[in-house]
């Protein structure tokens, strides 16, 4: 993919991220205010190990594309290299 695509995408999301973290902090008193009317809990924070499991699966997710990424460019070295040995022999 073209560098320039991957920095866009890199921004657009980003920048998607951040627009849901303001949406959020924005919302907050409503949620706030709509939970007191009508009682309702809050629901509770992620917890410690919660958190840690999602950052596992995230960088699993990330070395598993890295890898495949390194795979298919060795396959394509080594299919190059393969198929130039005979020819210069």
């Amino acid at each position: 993919m073209n560098k320039h695509f991957e920095d866009a995408r890199y921004y657009l999301k980003r920048a998607g991220e951040t627009a849901g973290k303001g949406l959020k902090e924005e919302l907050e008193p409503v949620e706030a205010r709509f939970r007191k009317l009508t009682g309702a809990e809050e629901e509770p924070e992620p917890s410690r190990l919660e958190a840690v499991k999602a950052d596992l699966k995230t960088l699993q997710e990330r070395a598993e594309g890295e890898a495949e990424t390194a795979i298919g460019q060795a396959r394509e070295r080594i299919g190059n290299y393969r198929g130039k040995q005979p020819a210069e022999a």
